[in-house]
């Protein structure tokens, strides 16, 4: 048995990202990811579900961090710039981490099951922002359509950030494309 190295999670996180890549989500079983990492079956486990949770493993951090910053927001704040704070803190997450964010979600456009998993966790994540603007005095309405307005300029804003000619930093890009959502809803 080879000596002991840290970081098991993030090592076999590593390996199924390169692996996905290589060779497609569906064509990778979690034995070849435990031993690209140099861990057994077992141990992949004792860390994941299943192989579909590797790709999925920050989204509950992520979720708290945006409603954490909603929350925290200024009381003043009108709702979309509550978000707009959620946008700047879960930004911040993804510092140095766009490569890793470009292979991870080629995995998830090139599988429905991938795609279907990330939409289920943006729609988790508006009912969480909702909420979240509700507790500050929002109306439900006016919270839920600000939340969904919120996950629309994530998303857009992700997709942007991730685009081989981008070279803007995540932060800039979210503030850019909520801008453009402020300009359209302004008729400008």
């Amino acid at each position: 048995m080879g000596r002991w190295e840290p970081d098991a999670r993030g090592r076999l996180a590593q390996a199924a990202l390169e692996l996905y890549s290589e060779r497609g989500y569906e064509q990778t079983t979690v034995a070849e990811i435990a031993k690209r990492a140099g861990l057994t079956e077992r141990t992949f486990f004792r860390h994941y579900a299943d192989k579909r949770e590797v790709l999925f493993d920050g989204s509950g951090m992520l979720q708290e961090l945006f409603v954490d910053a909603v929350v925290g927001a200024p009381e003043s704040a009108a709702p979309i710039d509550a978000v707009a704070a959620g946008l700047d803190a879960v930004s911040e997450m993804f510092d140095g981490r766009r490569e890793h964010a470009r292979l991870r979600q080629a995995a998830i456009v090139a599988n429905p099951e991938l795609q279907e998993r990330e939409l289920i966790k943006l729609a988790s994540m508006a009912a969480a922002l909702a909420d979240a603007l509700h507790r500050r005095g929002v109306a439900r309405s006016t919270a839920s359509l600000t939340a969904e307005a919120g996950i629309a300029v994530f998303k857009v804003g992700f997709e942007r950030w991730i685009a081989a000619a981008e070279e803007r930093g995540m932060p800039q890009v979210m503030r850019d494309s909520l801008d453009e959502l402020k300009a359209v809803t302004a008729g400008g």
